[in-house]
């Protein structure tokens, strides 16, 4: 009989808000029966960690499609990718490479059945390049994201000499978000991030034109020197007093992309948070449209948008990065790590391999 572990929430948040390792806990669990018929059984190979996760650990989340975690309990993330042991479900064979963008619990070995609202895709690994984690960055909910915000938010014209600033412009959304500002036609993107490192990997990897440290130097001086025209297209990851730096700079008929407010996560406030008055009058002002941006709305364009971005990844025009850290029994550390900036790219957890 093999064993089994998973990751459980342990106890939320302190009055601070903020995450720490010890709110998660790894223990043994039972190893899943031989599936019934319509299941598989599957090993978990690579989880996705992500911020949007952080509301799970209070006992509200705030949003209506995201239920919270319960202490004690299996903890489930979004996306994961895993290999099939068994098969009782004739769509899937043994050995076949699985991934889902939604609902993928923290585990080493689970059961599931097919389903429309949370399927269950087999990967094509020829099409990836033995690179299995693509389905989890570039190829799934994360490049979705980032792609459709841009499209469909950015407000991006061609030969229009427009500005794009980014947030978190280091992370998994941002660093994707900043290359196709550049592809849809922006002339200038500027990247903010949290050390000199990411500046370098923004500038020196990605073709970013500019990038400011918001730890070390002044956000709003920088920007006027490196944005002198002003801010045309704002892809917003934190939220907070850098957003109200940005916004304040950003010129008429701007658009602001709200993909996420990390800032202020580990805050006990709605979804999106409030904003100063002063910002509010800004917007107003300017006529600069700030609507949330959700990308579950966009289902009937996902097909056609992961087609162009497998076309953007394969041709070498869109550059990813990752940060993994391995172990099932490190998630727990991986989520804490890449809430406090400790990612390039997105965060994984490496389980086991195939």
């Amino acid at each position: 009989m093999s064993t089994n572990a998973h990751v459980i929430l342990v106890k939320r948040p302190g009055v601070n808000g903020v995450p720490t390792e010890d709110n998660f806990g790894f223990e043994e669990c039972p190893y899943p029966p031989d599936p019934d018929p319509g299941e598989i059984l599957i090993k978990t190979l690579y989880l996705s960690v992500d911020p949007a996760l952080r509301c799970r650990m209070n006992e509200d989340t705030g949003v209506h499609y995201l239920s919270p975690w319960e202490i004690g309990k299996e903890l489930g993330g979004f996306g994961g990718v895993g290999q099939v042991i068994k098969s009782a479900d004739p769509e899937f064979t043994q050995g076949d490479i699985v991934e889902s963008q939604y609902g993928w619990p923290w585990v080493g070995y689970f059961k599931r059945r097919q389903n429309e609202q949370n399927p269950l895709r087999k990967v094509d690994k020829s099409l990836l390049g033995g690179n299995l984690t693509l389905p989890l960055t570039v190829l799934g909910m994360i490049g979705l994201t980032s792609y459709l915000g841009v499209k469909e938010k950015g407000g991006i014209k061609p030969d229009c000499n427009q500005t794009m600033v980014v947030s978190g412009a280091a992370g998994a959304c941002g660093s994707i978000a900043g290359q196709l500002g550049r592809l849809e036609g922006c002339t200038r993107v500027v990247g903010i991030c949290g050390s000199d490192t990411k500046c370098k990997f923004l500038t020196e990897e990605l073709g970013f034109d500019a990038a400011i440290n918001y730890k070390t130097e002044n956000v709003k001086e920088r920007l006027s020197a490196l944005c002198p025209d002003g801010v045309d297209v704002y892809f917003d990851n934190v939220g907070g007093e850098i957003s109200n730096t940005v916004i304040n700079q950003m010129n008429k008929d701007s658009n602001v992309i709200l993909c996420g407010q990390i800032a202020v996560y580990n805050k006990d406030v709605p979804y999106p948070p409030p904003i100063p008055e002063s910002i509010e009058s800004r917007l107003k002002e300017q006529n600069i449209s700030r609507t949330r941006f959700l990308v579950l709305n966009y289902v009937e364009k996902f097909e056609e948008s992961m087609k162009e971005l497998a076309e953007l990844v394969l041709s070498g025009k869109l550059k990813v990065r990752e940060t993994t850290m391995e172990g099932l029994e490190n998630t727990g550390k991986a989520f804490v790590s890449m809430m406090n900036g400790g990612n390039i790219g997105k965060q994984l957890v490496h389980v086991a391999d195939p």
